[in-house]
Protein backbone atom coordinates (compact mmCIF):
# COMPACT_ATOMS: atom_id res chain seq x y z
CA UNK A 1 0.00 0.00 0.00
CA UNK A 2 1.19 3.49 -0.74
CA UNK A 3 0.72 6.23 1.76
CA UNK A 4 -0.75 9.48 0.54
CA UNK A 5 1.16 12.53 1.62
CA UNK A 6 -0.94 15.55 2.62
CA UNK A 7 0.45 18.74 1.07
CA UNK A 8 1.45 21.41 3.51
CA UNK A 9 -0.25 24.81 3.25
CA UNK A 10 1.72 27.40 1.34
CA UNK A 11 3.38 29.93 3.67
CA UNK A 12 2.30 33.52 3.40
CA UNK A 13 4.76 36.31 2.59
CA UNK A 14 4.41 37.72 6.08
CA UNK A 15 5.16 34.38 7.76
CA UNK A 16 8.28 33.91 5.61
CA UNK A 17 9.35 37.46 6.42
CA UNK A 18 8.78 36.88 10.13
CA UNK A 19 10.97 33.76 10.12
CA UNK A 20 13.70 35.60 8.21
CA UNK A 21 13.66 38.51 10.61
CA UNK A 22 13.13 36.56 13.84
CA UNK A 23 16.80 36.62 14.79
CA UNK A 24 17.57 40.17 13.68
CA UNK A 25 14.86 42.33 15.31
CA UNK A 26 14.51 43.52 18.88
CA UNK A 27 11.71 42.09 20.95
CA UNK A 28 9.30 45.02 20.60
CA UNK A 29 9.30 44.61 16.78
CA UNK A 30 9.56 40.82 16.40
CA UNK A 31 6.48 40.21 18.58
CA UNK A 32 4.03 42.40 16.62
CA UNK A 33 5.35 41.11 13.28
CA UNK A 34 4.82 37.53 14.45
CA UNK A 35 1.26 38.40 15.41
CA UNK A 36 0.67 40.00 12.00
CA UNK A 37 2.03 36.92 10.23
CA UNK A 38 -0.31 34.66 12.20
CA UNK A 39 -3.25 36.94 11.32
CA UNK A 40 -2.33 36.77 7.62
CA UNK A 41 -1.92 33.00 7.77
CA UNK A 42 -5.35 32.53 9.33
CA UNK A 43 -6.84 34.73 6.62
CA UNK A 44 -5.37 32.53 3.84
CA UNK A 45 -5.85 29.15 5.49
CA UNK A 46 -9.64 29.58 5.40
CA UNK A 47 -9.64 27.78 2.03
CA UNK A 48 -6.50 25.81 1.20
CA UNK A 49 -7.63 24.46 -2.16
CA UNK A 50 -7.16 27.68 -4.07
CA UNK A 51 -4.13 29.14 -2.33
CA UNK A 52 -3.85 32.88 -2.09
CA UNK A 53 -6.29 33.49 -4.89
CA UNK A 54 -9.07 31.37 -3.35
CA UNK A 55 -10.73 34.40 -1.80
CA UNK A 56 -10.17 36.78 -4.70
CA UNK A 57 -13.38 37.73 -6.49
CA UNK A 58 -13.09 37.66 -10.32
CA UNK A 59 -13.43 41.00 -12.05
CA UNK A 60 -16.88 41.35 -13.66
CA UNK A 61 -15.90 42.40 -17.16
CA UNK A 62 -19.37 43.63 -18.13
CA UNK A 63 -19.98 45.69 -14.98
CA UNK A 64 -18.50 49.07 -15.76
CA UNK A 65 -19.67 50.81 -12.60
CA UNK A 66 -17.56 48.69 -10.24
CA UNK A 67 -14.48 49.01 -12.46
CA UNK A 68 -14.88 52.78 -12.47
CA UNK A 69 -15.12 52.79 -8.68
CA UNK A 70 -11.91 50.74 -8.44
CA UNK A 71 -10.20 53.16 -10.79
CA UNK A 72 -11.31 56.11 -8.66
CA UNK A 73 -9.91 54.48 -5.50
CA UNK A 74 -6.57 53.83 -7.19
CA UNK A 75 -6.34 57.41 -8.40
CA UNK A 76 -7.08 58.72 -4.92
CA UNK A 77 -4.37 56.48 -3.48
CA UNK A 78 -1.87 57.86 -6.01
CA UNK A 79 -3.00 61.39 -5.12
CA UNK A 80 -2.25 60.74 -1.43
CA UNK A 81 1.11 59.22 -2.37
CA UNK A 82 1.92 62.23 -4.56
CA UNK A 83 1.14 64.63 -1.71
CA UNK A 84 3.20 62.63 0.81
CA UNK A 85 6.24 62.48 -1.49
CA UNK A 86 5.99 66.21 -2.24
CA UNK A 87 5.86 67.01 1.48
CA UNK A 88 8.53 64.52 2.58
CA UNK A 89 11.05 65.01 -0.25
CA UNK A 90 12.63 68.08 1.43
CA UNK A 91 13.37 65.94 4.53
CA UNK A 92 15.22 63.45 2.36
CA UNK A 93 17.13 66.19 0.55
CA UNK A 94 18.15 67.78 3.85
CA UNK A 95 19.56 64.53 5.24
CA UNK A 96 21.30 63.50 2.02
CA UNK A 97 25.01 64.24 1.73
CA UNK A 98 26.43 66.21 -1.15
CA UNK A 99 27.45 64.39 -4.26
CA UNK A 100 25.97 61.27 -5.85
CA UNK A 101 23.81 60.56 -2.77
CA UNK A 102 21.92 63.82 -3.15
CA UNK A 103 21.48 63.32 -6.89
CA UNK A 104 20.12 59.82 -6.26
CA UNK A 105 17.61 61.14 -3.74
CA UNK A 106 16.62 63.95 -6.10
CA UNK A 107 16.14 61.50 -8.98
CA UNK A 108 14.04 59.18 -6.79
CA UNK A 109 11.87 62.11 -5.67
CA UNK A 110 11.36 63.37 -9.23
CA UNK A 111 10.57 59.92 -10.60
CA UNK A 112 8.23 59.14 -7.71
CA UNK A 113 6.34 62.41 -8.19
CA UNK A 114 6.16 61.95 -11.97
CA UNK A 115 4.96 58.35 -11.68
CA UNK A 116 2.22 59.22 -9.18
CA UNK A 117 1.15 62.25 -11.22
CA UNK A 118 1.02 60.20 -14.42
CA UNK A 119 -1.24 57.63 -12.76
CA UNK A 120 -3.43 60.36 -11.30
CA UNK A 121 -3.65 62.38 -14.49
CA UNK A 122 -3.91 59.66 -17.16
CA UNK A 123 -5.02 56.41 -15.54
CA UNK A 124 -6.72 55.17 -18.68
CA UNK A 125 -3.38 55.13 -20.44
CA UNK A 126 -0.97 53.96 -17.73
CA UNK A 127 -3.31 51.95 -15.48
CA UNK A 128 -3.55 48.89 -17.78
CA UNK A 129 0.26 48.77 -17.98
CA UNK A 130 0.49 48.77 -14.19
CA UNK A 131 -2.05 45.94 -14.06
CA UNK A 132 -0.15 43.92 -16.67
CA UNK A 133 3.33 44.55 -15.21
CA UNK A 134 3.46 44.42 -11.37
CA UNK A 135 7.20 45.01 -11.65
CA UNK A 136 6.40 48.69 -12.23
CA UNK A 137 4.96 48.78 -8.71
CA UNK A 138 8.21 47.26 -7.46
CA UNK A 139 10.22 49.99 -9.19
CA UNK A 140 8.03 52.64 -7.58
CA UNK A 141 8.53 50.90 -4.23
CA UNK A 142 12.31 51.17 -4.78
CA UNK A 143 12.09 54.93 -5.30
CA UNK A 144 10.11 55.26 -2.07
CA UNK A 145 12.64 53.11 -0.24
CA UNK A 146 15.50 55.40 -1.29
CA UNK A 147 13.62 58.46 -0.07
CA UNK A 148 12.53 56.83 3.20
CA UNK A 149 16.02 55.54 3.93
CA UNK A 150 17.32 59.10 3.69
CA UNK A 151 14.42 60.90 5.40
CA UNK A 152 13.94 58.58 8.50
CA UNK A 153 10.84 56.55 9.47
CA UNK A 154 9.42 59.52 11.40
CA UNK A 155 9.13 61.72 8.29
CA UNK A 156 5.95 62.15 6.20
CA UNK A 157 7.50 59.86 3.58
CA UNK A 158 6.81 56.93 5.90
CA UNK A 159 3.09 57.35 5.26
CA UNK A 160 3.63 57.33 1.49
CA UNK A 161 4.77 53.72 1.87
CA UNK A 162 1.30 52.79 3.14
CA UNK A 163 -0.12 53.47 -0.34
CA UNK A 164 1.92 50.65 -1.90
CA UNK A 165 0.16 47.73 -0.07
CA UNK A 166 -3.19 49.50 -0.54
CA UNK A 167 -2.68 49.78 -4.30
CA UNK A 168 -1.38 46.21 -4.51
CA UNK A 169 -4.50 44.96 -2.75
CA UNK A 170 -6.79 46.96 -5.03
CA UNK A 171 -5.01 45.88 -8.21
CA UNK A 172 -3.64 42.38 -7.64
CA UNK A 173 -5.68 40.77 -4.85
CA UNK A 174 -4.37 38.75 -1.92
CA UNK A 175 -1.23 37.46 -3.59
CA UNK A 176 -0.08 40.87 -4.80
CA UNK A 177 -0.97 42.49 -1.50
CA UNK A 178 0.99 39.86 0.46
CA UNK A 179 4.08 40.15 -1.74
CA UNK A 180 4.23 43.94 -1.76
CA UNK A 181 3.37 44.19 1.93
CA UNK A 182 6.25 41.83 2.65
CA UNK A 183 8.61 43.89 0.48
CA UNK A 184 7.45 47.07 2.17
CA UNK A 185 8.12 45.56 5.60
CA UNK A 186 11.63 44.60 4.48
CA UNK A 187 12.16 48.23 3.50
CA UNK A 188 10.87 49.39 6.89
CA UNK A 189 13.18 47.01 8.73
CA UNK A 190 16.12 48.23 6.67
CA UNK A 191 15.20 51.83 7.43
CA UNK A 192 14.85 51.01 11.12
CA UNK A 193 18.34 49.51 11.20
CA UNK A 194 19.72 52.71 9.67
CA UNK A 195 17.85 54.97 12.14
CA UNK A 196 17.53 52.75 15.23
CA UNK A 197 19.73 55.05 17.35
CA UNK A 198 17.39 58.00 16.84
CA UNK A 199 14.59 58.53 19.38
CA UNK A 200 11.19 57.28 18.26
CA UNK A 201 12.48 55.29 15.32
CA UNK A 202 11.20 51.97 16.66
CA UNK A 203 7.72 53.25 17.49
CA UNK A 204 7.39 54.99 14.09
CA UNK A 205 8.52 51.87 12.26
CA UNK A 206 6.05 49.68 14.14
CA UNK A 207 3.20 52.11 13.51
CA UNK A 208 3.90 52.34 9.78
CA UNK A 209 4.29 48.54 9.56
CA UNK A 210 0.84 48.10 11.10
CA UNK A 211 -0.58 50.65 8.68
CA UNK A 212 0.97 48.77 5.74
CA UNK A 213 -0.58 45.45 6.75
CA UNK A 214 -3.93 47.07 7.42
CA UNK A 215 -3.85 48.96 4.12
CA UNK A 216 -3.13 45.73 2.21
CA UNK A 217 -6.06 43.95 3.84
CA UNK A 218 -8.36 46.94 3.29
CA UNK A 219 -7.37 47.18 -0.38
CA UNK A 220 -8.15 43.53 -1.10
CA UNK A 221 -11.39 43.70 0.89
CA UNK A 222 -12.59 46.74 -1.05
CA UNK A 223 -11.63 45.09 -4.33
CA UNK A 224 -13.53 41.89 -3.55
CA UNK A 225 -16.55 43.77 -2.23
CA UNK A 226 -16.85 45.85 -5.39
CA UNK A 227 -16.40 42.89 -7.70
CA UNK A 228 -18.83 40.67 -5.80
CA UNK A 229 -21.35 43.46 -5.63
CA UNK A 230 -20.92 43.97 -9.36
CA UNK A 231 -21.43 40.28 -10.06
CA UNK A 232 -24.53 40.18 -7.86
CA UNK A 233 -25.90 43.33 -9.51
CA UNK A 234 -25.32 41.83 -12.94
CA UNK A 235 -27.08 38.60 -11.95
CA UNK A 236 -30.00 40.60 -10.54
CA UNK A 237 -30.23 42.67 -13.71
CA UNK A 238 -30.26 39.54 -15.86
CA UNK A 239 -32.94 37.96 -13.65
CA UNK A 240 -35.05 41.12 -13.91
CA UNK A 241 -34.61 41.10 -17.69
CA UNK A 242 -35.74 37.48 -17.92
CA UNK A 243 -38.69 38.22 -15.66
CA UNK A 244 -39.66 41.22 -17.78
CA UNK A 245 -39.50 39.09 -20.93
CA UNK A 246 -41.64 36.39 -19.30
CA UNK A 247 -44.19 38.98 -18.19
CA UNK A 248 -44.26 40.50 -21.66
CA UNK A 249 -44.83 37.07 -23.24
CA UNK A 250 -47.59 36.27 -20.74
CA UNK A 251 -49.24 39.64 -21.33
CA UNK A 252 -49.12 39.14 -25.09
CA UNK A 253 -50.61 35.66 -24.77
CA UNK A 254 -53.46 37.03 -22.66
CA UNK A 255 -54.02 39.82 -25.19
CA UNK A 256 -54.18 37.35 -28.08
CA UNK A 257 -56.61 35.18 -26.13
CA UNK A 258 -58.90 38.18 -25.52
CA UNK A 259 -58.77 39.34 -29.14
CA UNK A 260 -59.48 35.86 -30.50
CA UNK A 261 -62.33 35.31 -28.06
CA UNK A 262 -63.94 38.68 -28.79
CA UNK A 263 -63.69 38.33 -32.59
CA UNK A 264 -62.90 35.11 -34.43
CA UNK A 265 -64.00 32.57 -31.82
CA UNK A 266 -67.36 34.22 -31.30
CA UNK A 267 -68.03 34.54 -35.02
CA UNK A 268 -67.04 30.93 -35.67
CA UNK A 269 -69.43 29.83 -32.94
CA UNK A 270 -72.25 31.67 -34.70
CA UNK A 271 -71.15 30.16 -38.00
CA UNK A 272 -71.34 26.66 -36.51
CA UNK A 273 -74.85 27.29 -35.19
CA UNK A 274 -76.00 28.62 -38.57
CA UNK A 275 -74.46 25.64 -40.37
CA UNK A 276 -76.22 23.21 -38.00
CA UNK A 277 -79.56 24.95 -38.64
CA UNK A 278 -78.96 24.73 -42.37
CA UNK A 279 -78.15 21.03 -42.13
CA UNK A 280 -81.25 20.39 -40.05
CA UNK A 281 -83.48 22.24 -42.52
CA UNK A 282 -81.96 20.43 -45.49
CA UNK A 283 -82.46 17.02 -43.83
CA UNK A 284 -86.14 17.67 -43.16
CA UNK A 285 -88.52 16.54 -45.81
CA UNK A 286 -90.12 19.21 -47.96
CA UNK A 287 -87.71 21.98 -46.97
CA UNK A 288 -88.59 25.46 -48.14
CA UNK A 289 -85.98 26.65 -50.66
CA UNK A 290 -86.43 30.23 -49.50
CA UNK A 291 -85.64 29.24 -45.91
CA UNK A 292 -82.62 27.24 -47.03
CA UNK A 293 -81.41 30.23 -49.02
CA UNK A 294 -81.71 32.54 -46.01
CA UNK A 295 -79.81 30.14 -43.79
CA UNK A 296 -77.10 29.70 -46.43
CA UNK A 297 -76.81 33.49 -46.66
CA UNK A 298 -76.34 33.65 -42.89
CA UNK A 299 -73.61 30.99 -43.05
CA UNK A 300 -71.83 32.82 -45.87
CA UNK A 301 -72.04 36.14 -44.04
CA UNK A 302 -70.66 34.62 -40.85
CA UNK A 303 -67.78 33.06 -42.80
CA UNK A 304 -66.95 36.37 -44.46
CA UNK A 305 -67.10 38.16 -41.09
CA UNK A 306 -64.77 35.57 -39.55
CA UNK A 307 -62.29 36.03 -42.40
CA UNK A 308 -62.42 39.82 -42.01
CA UNK A 309 -61.89 39.58 -38.26
CA UNK A 310 -58.94 37.23 -38.83
CA UNK A 311 -57.38 39.72 -41.24
CA UNK A 312 -57.90 42.55 -38.74
CA UNK A 313 -56.28 40.48 -35.99
CA UNK A 314 -53.29 39.64 -38.19
CA UNK A 315 -52.92 43.27 -39.24
CA UNK A 316 -52.96 44.34 -35.60
CA UNK A 317 -50.25 41.80 -34.78
CA UNK A 318 -48.02 43.00 -37.61
CA UNK A 319 -48.56 46.68 -36.94
CA UNK A 320 -45.68 48.34 -35.10
CA UNK A 321 -46.37 50.22 -31.91
CA UNK A 322 -47.12 53.83 -32.74
CA UNK A 323 -47.15 56.16 -29.77
CA UNK A 324 -48.48 58.99 -31.92
CA UNK A 325 -51.46 57.08 -33.37
CA UNK A 326 -54.60 59.05 -34.00
CA UNK A 327 -57.10 59.54 -31.21
CA UNK A 328 -60.55 57.93 -31.42
CA UNK A 329 -63.96 59.51 -30.97
CA UNK A 330 -65.49 56.94 -28.61
CA UNK A 331 -69.04 58.27 -28.96
CA UNK A 332 -69.08 57.84 -32.76
CA UNK A 333 -67.56 54.38 -32.53
CA UNK A 334 -70.04 53.30 -29.84
CA UNK A 335 -72.95 54.55 -31.96
CA UNK A 336 -71.68 52.55 -34.93
CA UNK A 337 -71.22 49.42 -32.80
CA UNK A 338 -74.70 49.68 -31.30
CA UNK A 339 -76.34 50.20 -34.72
CA UNK A 340 -74.40 47.26 -36.20
CA UNK A 341 -75.38 45.06 -33.25
CA UNK A 342 -79.08 45.98 -33.59
CA UNK A 343 -79.00 45.38 -37.35
CA UNK A 344 -77.33 41.99 -37.00
CA UNK A 345 -79.29 40.58 -34.04
CA UNK A 346 -82.63 42.46 -34.45
CA UNK A 347 -82.43 43.12 -30.69
CA UNK A 348 -83.47 46.71 -29.86
CA UNK A 349 -80.48 48.67 -28.58
CA UNK A 350 -80.04 52.35 -27.74
CA UNK A 351 -77.16 54.66 -26.79
CA UNK A 352 -77.43 57.54 -24.29
CA UNK A 353 -74.68 60.08 -23.70
CA UNK A 354 -74.10 62.64 -20.93
CA UNK A 355 -71.19 65.02 -20.53
CA UNK A 356 -68.41 65.91 -22.92
CA UNK A 357 -67.60 64.03 -26.09
CA UNK A 358 -64.81 61.58 -25.13
CA UNK A 359 -61.72 61.44 -27.34
CA UNK A 360 -59.30 58.73 -26.23
CA UNK A 361 -56.06 57.19 -27.55
CA UNK A 362 -56.48 54.34 -30.00
CA UNK A 363 -55.40 51.58 -27.58
CA UNK A 364 -57.67 52.85 -24.79
CA UNK A 365 -60.66 53.24 -27.12
CA UNK A 366 -60.04 49.76 -28.52
CA UNK A 367 -60.34 48.19 -25.05
CA UNK A 368 -63.46 50.23 -24.19
CA UNK A 369 -65.18 49.25 -27.43
CA UNK A 370 -64.20 45.60 -26.97
CA UNK A 371 -65.73 45.57 -23.47
CA UNK A 372 -68.98 47.08 -24.74
CA UNK A 373 -69.12 44.63 -27.67
CA UNK A 374 -68.60 41.67 -25.33
CA UNK A 375 -71.35 42.92 -22.99
CA UNK A 376 -73.76 43.32 -25.94
CA UNK A 377 -72.99 39.80 -27.21
CA UNK A 378 -73.54 38.33 -23.73
CA UNK A 379 -76.91 40.05 -23.51
CA UNK A 380 -77.88 38.62 -26.90
CA UNK A 381 -76.56 35.07 -26.46
CA UNK A 382 -77.05 34.30 -22.76
CA UNK A 383 -79.52 36.74 -21.16
CA UNK A 384 -82.66 36.21 -23.32
CA UNK A 385 -83.02 39.99 -23.26
CA UNK A 386 -85.58 41.96 -25.24
CA UNK A 387 -83.79 45.31 -25.05
CA UNK A 388 -80.26 46.59 -24.40
CA UNK A 389 -79.21 50.09 -23.33
CA UNK A 390 -75.69 51.57 -23.48
CA UNK A 391 -75.01 54.68 -21.38
CA UNK A 392 -71.89 56.83 -21.72
CA UNK A 393 -71.31 59.29 -18.88
CA UNK A 394 -68.23 61.53 -19.05
CA UNK A 395 -67.15 63.76 -16.16
CA UNK A 396 -63.95 65.67 -15.45
CA UNK A 397 -62.28 62.73 -13.69
CA UNK A 398 -63.96 59.61 -15.06
CA UNK A 399 -65.45 58.03 -18.14
CA UNK A 400 -68.22 55.57 -17.22
CA UNK A 401 -69.90 53.12 -19.57
CA UNK A 402 -72.93 51.02 -18.55
CA UNK A 403 -74.50 48.22 -20.60
CA UNK A 404 -77.92 47.20 -19.25
CA UNK A 405 -80.43 44.58 -20.38
CA UNK A 406 -83.76 43.21 -19.15
CA UNK A 407 -82.81 39.55 -19.36
CA UNK A 408 -82.27 36.79 -16.81
CA UNK A 409 -79.44 38.55 -14.98
CA UNK A 410 -75.95 37.45 -14.08
CA UNK A 411 -74.92 34.01 -12.76
CA UNK A 412 -73.82 33.66 -9.12
CA UNK A 413 -70.59 35.57 -8.37
CA UNK A 414 -67.46 33.51 -8.99
CA UNK A 415 -63.70 34.14 -8.90
CA UNK A 416 -61.64 34.82 -12.01
CA UNK A 417 -59.88 31.47 -11.69
CA UNK A 418 -63.27 29.74 -11.72
CA UNK A 419 -64.19 31.61 -14.90
CA UNK A 420 -60.99 30.41 -16.56
CA UNK A 421 -61.50 26.78 -15.57
CA UNK A 422 -65.13 26.78 -16.63
CA UNK A 423 -64.35 28.32 -20.02
CA UNK A 424 -66.11 31.69 -19.43
CA UNK A 425 -63.39 33.82 -20.97
CA UNK A 426 -65.63 36.76 -21.87
CA UNK A 427 -66.01 38.20 -18.35
CA UNK A 428 -62.35 37.43 -17.65
CA UNK A 429 -61.31 39.35 -20.75
CA UNK A 430 -63.43 42.36 -19.78
CA UNK A 431 -61.87 42.47 -16.31
CA UNK A 432 -58.36 42.19 -17.75
CA UNK A 433 -59.00 44.95 -20.28
CA UNK A 434 -60.34 47.28 -17.58
CA UNK A 435 -57.36 46.55 -15.32
CA UNK A 436 -54.91 47.33 -18.14
CA UNK A 437 -56.50 50.79 -18.40
CA UNK A 438 -56.38 51.43 -14.66
CA UNK A 439 -60.16 51.05 -14.41
CA UNK A 440 -62.55 48.47 -12.98
CA UNK A 441 -65.56 46.38 -13.97
CA UNK A 442 -68.61 46.13 -11.70
CA UNK A 443 -71.27 43.46 -12.31
CA UNK A 444 -74.67 44.55 -10.96
CA UNK A 445 -78.37 44.02 -11.53
CA UNK A 446 -79.97 46.62 -13.79
CA UNK A 447 -83.17 48.53 -12.93
CA UNK A 448 -84.94 46.51 -15.66
CA UNK A 449 -84.13 43.31 -13.76
CA UNK A 450 -81.34 42.03 -15.97
CA UNK A 451 -77.58 42.52 -15.87
CA UNK A 452 -75.57 45.73 -15.74
CA UNK A 453 -71.93 45.87 -16.80
CA UNK A 454 -70.34 49.05 -15.41
CA UNK A 455 -66.92 50.17 -16.67
CA UNK A 456 -65.28 53.00 -14.69
CA UNK A 457 -62.22 54.46 -16.43
CA UNK A 458 -60.15 57.26 -14.81
CA UNK A 459 -59.36 59.86 -17.43
CA UNK A 460 -55.90 60.36 -15.92
CA UNK A 461 -54.98 57.00 -17.47
CA UNK A 462 -56.54 57.90 -20.82
CA UNK A 463 -54.94 61.20 -21.77
CA UNK A 464 -55.32 61.63 -25.54
CA UNK A 465 -52.19 62.02 -27.63
CA UNK A 466 -51.73 65.57 -28.82
CA UNK A 467 -50.75 66.00 -32.46
CA UNK A 468 -47.06 66.82 -32.92
CA UNK A 469 -46.11 70.43 -33.38
CA UNK A 470 -44.36 71.56 -36.59
CA UNK A 471 -41.11 71.84 -34.62
CA UNK A 472 -41.44 68.24 -33.39
CA UNK A 473 -42.23 67.01 -36.90
CA UNK A 474 -39.16 68.83 -38.24
CA UNK A 475 -36.97 67.39 -35.47
CA UNK A 476 -38.31 63.87 -36.16
CA UNK A 477 -37.67 64.29 -39.86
Amino acid sequence: MTSRRTPLPRPSPLSTLSLWLSGSLPGFLSGPLSWLSRLWARRHLVSTDGGYLADDAPAPGSVRLQLNALQALCRQAFAVRLAAIAIGAPFAMTNATSGPSRYTVLAAAVLGVMGSYAMLRDWDRFGPRLLAHPSLMAVDLTFGAVLLLTASPASPLAYATVCTPLLAGLLYGWRGSGIFTGLQLIVLVTVYRAWQHHPGAGASTLLVAGFCVGAGIIGVTLRNLMFRFGTASQALSEANSRLAVAEAVESERARLAREMHDSVAKTLHGLALAAEALATSAAAGGADPHTLGQQATIVAGAARRAAAESRDLLSDLRRHTDLTSANTDVLSELDARVRAFESRTHLPASLHHRGERPVLPYATAHHVLAIVSEALENAYRHADATRVTVELDVSEAECAVRVRDDGTGLPPPVALDDLTRSGHFGLLGMVERAASLGGRIDLNRSPQGGAEIHLALPLSFAVPHLPPTPQEEAAHA
